[in-house]
């Protein structure tokens, strides 16, 4: 009997180390990259550099307009964020509220259909309806647009975790006094708080890392975001293959440092929205 848990634990500890070397190995790809040169990542491969070339770093910053572009992604992420929890949480809870009236039954699995939406399938559309609007190659356009595809997760969401919350304590509210508008804003809004924390990763992650959206909307390089920086290290004809994973690794350390302050959150807050409702 011993030998059998032995050996299953054994078993598991080297589940466990594969999965860590498997999320672990891009992460070291990229650094190993990023600081070598040229000539020693042609002779070596993916062994550990014998010369740090941070050469890489700053040929990378000057070629890619890599200061432009993060400011983009900053500007982008921070505005798409404060949008989806402001009006995701507000119609969450519209939704949350009337589930039993059809309509908003209706506007809720419209919502749930969305999610299953391939991005190819509006691709033209989005690029025909924001060239009308006027909205090509401009930060709100892109706002807009990444706001609209990250709705209806974060509405989902947030919809399961509003159910959870007792009517009782709105109706108390009311009985005080307190309008609807209030209600949220004062007792269902604090509320939300976990689940508010690990959309709010969630989102600057998909927001920041975003290509196909930012390759439909900004065309120019004045409103390029940084996933589209690393045009520039590919060419017709070469490769800049260690100036860009020098790019990719300065563009992970804002994500990562918010990820670091706030991870915490991501798993009880999902887990509270999926399954409470």
């Amino acid at each position: 009997m011993k030998n059998k848990v032995t050996i299953s634990n054994g078993m598991l500890m080297v589940i466990k180390l594969l999965v860590v070397i498997i999320f672990i190995a891009p992460f070291y790809i990229s650094v190993v990259y990023a600081v070598k040169s040229p000539e020693e990542t042609a002779r070596t491969g993916l062994s550990f550099p014998t010369n740090i070339c941070f050469e890489n770093f700053t040929r990378a910053i000057e070629v890619s307009n890599f200061w432009g572009a993060m400011k983009n992604s900053i500007i982008v992420t921070v505005c798409s964020v404060l949008i989806l929890m402001v009006v995701g949480s507000m119609g969450a809870y519209a939704i949350a509220r009337n589930i039993k009236k059809r309509r908003y039954q209706f506007l809720y699995y419209v919502f749930l259909s969305a999610i299953m939406l391939p991005f190819q399938v509006v691709m033209m559309p989005l690029y025909m309806q924001m060239k009308d609007m006027n909205l090509l190659n401009t930060r709100i356009g892109l706002i807009l647009a990444i706001c609209g595809f990250q709705l209806a997760y974060n509405i989902f969401i947030y919809v399961g975790f509003i159910r959870s919350i007792p009517v009782e304590l709105e109706e108390a509210a009311y009985i005080d006094g307190a309008c609807r508008f209030t209600t949220f804003w004062k007792i269902v809004f604090p509320l939300m708080k976990p689940i508010l924390s690990s959309t709010l990763i969630l989102n600057a992650l998909t927001v920041w890392n975003d290509f196909q959206t930012s390759l439909i909307i900004a065309q120019k390089d004045s409103v390029r975001t940084i996933p589209l920086t690393q045009y520039f290290f590919f060419g017709e004809y070469n490769i800049e293959l260690n100036m860009a994973f020098a790019a990719f690794v300065l563009a992970m350390i804002p994500i990562i440092i918010l990820y670091l302050i706030m991870q915490k959150y991501i798993i009880s807050g999902v887990m509270a929205g999926a399954v409470k409702g």
